[in-house]
């Protein structure tokens, strides 16, 4: 193997881009796997988990990585893309092992792993070699001193009922999308999983909460807690957070509506009510709503939220008062982009479009998905038979329901 680095330190290479032979990028670093050796020889280091598109995390062996260089990783030969699986044997360095607490040998003094470094030996394989640890800070606040060890210096490195932390594993996943995030969580033990979901700040895990397989969703937010669950439920896009409690228990449904703000909680037992594959299951209760009066201006700043998905930003619903779900009579939508050839003194009320025929909250799946292909639509109003507004259909929930349940966890492989 050919590289420029004779140690190399791995929690540094999260992120790296993997590259095949001839200079095409497969995808990037997420972990690395390690296996732990016996008669005190050195943990072996095994291969990356490399994620590739879209969302798959497959495992790419040391035998078939050519060079290792600052900010690339290649490969030779043929990636395999079945996804990855970690086995008994093996753990992965940063979502298992960074933060751990452990213990140094000659001193007992406690320490947290920093990161993790490998070498090569004579045989070709690669190995834990060294091992950069924080050492337990004395006094309030302090934080100790941070050293390099060699890997058998310390005692507790493979031990999953040592304490550890997340700090580490935020870190690298900081940048991550909540799809992607979502995917990690699959693949952690449970444990792992439990600790990291503790630690993401609510809106992050509302996020993730929306892209992850029912199963999943049901496991996590029955260890948050009840406060911690509210928060996430009142977080979430409200059609997101329905088909979640759909999913639970009645009686523990029910105990978290209860701690809802009770307008929030209003808003979910309307969407309950309705079959979640009707328009009325499948539709946010908060889209983009003004009064016939305001602005162009005013509704561009709107749609300018960084909340709002691609979809729910594309339209803006005019209604008479209140202009809360249910609103007052429905009057038309304005799309973004007539919004943009307009003066932004203008009235949003001159530039709606009245010909985009509302749907019932009762309509089918089927009913909803043809009105979208047929009008080339991204999103669409839902009244009920007084023409109140009671939120919209957004292509991306059609989409959503019309794939298998587990769409999720089984990706469609790639061809080739």
């Amino acid at each position: 193997m050919s590289t420029t680095q004779t140690r190399i330190y791995l929690a540094r290479l999260a992120g790296t881009a993997v590259f095949d032979s001839i200079g095409d990028q497969v995808g990037k670093i997420r972990d690395v796997v390690v296996s732990a050796r016996s008669s005190g020889r050195a943990p072996l280091v095994l291969g990356f988990v490399v994620e590739v598109a879209p969302r798959r995390r497959i495992f790419v062996p040391m035998a078939r990585v050519t060079s290792i260089d600052t900010g690339a990783v290649v490969t030779s030969g043929v990636v395999n893309l079945r996804r990855f699986e970690s086995r008994p044997e093996e753990t992965l360095i940063i979502a298992e092992l960074l933060d751990r607490r452990i213990t140094i040998l000659d001193s007992a003094e406690q320490a947290t792993l920093q990161d993790v470094g490998m070498s090569q030996e004579r045989t070709r394989d690669w190995v834990v070699s060294r091992l950069f640890v924080r050492k337990a800070g004395h006094g309030f606040g302090r934080r100790g001193a941070t050293v390099t060890l060699e890997w058998g210096d310390v005692t507790g490195l493979f031990t999953e009922s040592s304490e550890q932390g997340v700090d580490s594993l935020l870190a690298s996943i900081e940048e991550m999308r909540p799809a992607d995030l979502a995917n990690l969580l699959q693949t952690l033990p449970q444990k792992r999983r439990l600790e990291l979901v503790g630690a993401l700040d609510v809106e992050k895990l509302a996020d993730v909460f929306e892209e992850l397989p029912e199963d999943d969703r049901v496991e996590i937010m029955s260890a948050l807690g009840l406060k911690r669950a509210r928060d996430v439920l009142e977080e979430m896009d409200p059609d997101d957070a329905a088909d979640l409690l759909s999913e639970l228990p009645p009686e523990q449904a029910e105990e978290y509506l209860g701690a809802m703000e009770p307008e929030e909680a209003e808003d979910l037992r309307r969407l309950l009510a309705y079959d979640d594959f009707s328009a009325g299951g499948m539709m946010t209760t908060e889209p983009v709503i003004l009064s016939a009066d305001a602005t162009v201006a005013e509704a561009l700043a709107r749609v300018r939220q960084a909340e709002l998905s691609p979809a729910l930003a594309s339209q803006v619903y005019v209604t008479r008062s209140p202009l809360e779900t249910p609103t007052g009579k429905y009057i038309g939508v304005a799309h973004v982009q007539r919004l943009l050839r307009e003066p932004p003194s203008a009235l949003v009320s001159g530039v709606l479009d009245t010909s985009l025929t509302p749907i019932g909250p009762g309509a089918p799946l089927g009913q909803v998905a043809r009105y979208f292909a047929t009008y080339n639509l991204v999103a669409l109003p839902v009244v009920d038979e007084n023409d109140h507004l009671l939120g919209a259909v957004t292509i991306d929930d059609v989409i959503d329901h019309m794939l298998p349940e587990d769409w999720r966890e089984n990706e469609i492989d790639e061809e080739g």
